[in-house]
């Protein structure tokens, strides 16, 4: 009977929509947030294993793994860059303008793209492999797991893309997973700028 009363009241069944979305936010951002956080201490332990090996060795890097500095400052611009272009793709959709969303998101996915081609490029030209030494060694795990990241992000934004083919599934209202998949993209520029000071710069003094 109770049920009935609810079923054929649009307001009392309104009312009850309401608390059901007020018991149930949605986490999924919250839920992106704590992986990241997850994530920085994965890389906070390959930041300070490399930091140690740094200070217990008399010469570093040792002779013969010596890094190159053009190629990685013009993947490093390509890919700070690529944080701003995500944002206005943010931007857009909170305007309604899905296809302007969808443009940034295609040039952020490109930028990405070049990144690791470069990054492959790099490992190519290199001269030297994952056992060479112990800097080869953190060379290659550090920028590979945060290559392993890129790609990843890459996936995800690519997936906004897919997704934002069907009529209004994104709008100005609805684009949870377009700033997720930014959040993510800032994450990986923040953990690209500290390894390219660590493994680039600081290598060279």
């Amino acid at each position: 009977m109770e049920a009935a009363k609810h079923i054929n009241n649009p307001i009392a069944l309104e009312t009850t929509n309401v608390h059901h979305h007020e018991e149930h936010p949605d986490l999924r951002v919250l839920g992106l947030s704590a992986f990241l956080v997850s994530e920085s201490l994965m890389f906070g332990g390959f930041f300070a294993t490399y930091l140690f090996f740094r200070g217990s060795a008399d010469v570093w890097p040792p002779q013969g793994t010596e890094v190159e500095l053009l190629l990685p400052a013009i993947n490093t611009i390509i890919l700070v860059s690529s944080s701003f272009v995500i944002h206005l793709g943010d931007v857009a959709i909170k305007k309604n303008d899905v296809q302007g969303m969808q443009k940034w998101y295609k040039i952020t996915a490109l930028m990405g793209a070049i990144f690791l081609l470069g990054q492959i490029v790099e490992y190519l030209t290199l001269g030297y492999g994952l056992t060479t030494n112990i800097f080869s060694n953190c060379f290659y795990l550090m920028t590979g797991f945060h290559g392993l990241h890129v790609f990843v992000g890459l996936l995800l934004i690519l997936g906004v893309l897919w997704r934002s083919r069907r009529p209004g599934h994104y709008s100005a209202t609805k684009h949870i997973g377009i700033e997720m998949a930014e959040i993510y993209w800032h994450f990986v520029d923040i953990i690209w700028i500290i390894l390219f000071t660590l493994l680039y710069i600081l290598t060279q003094f």
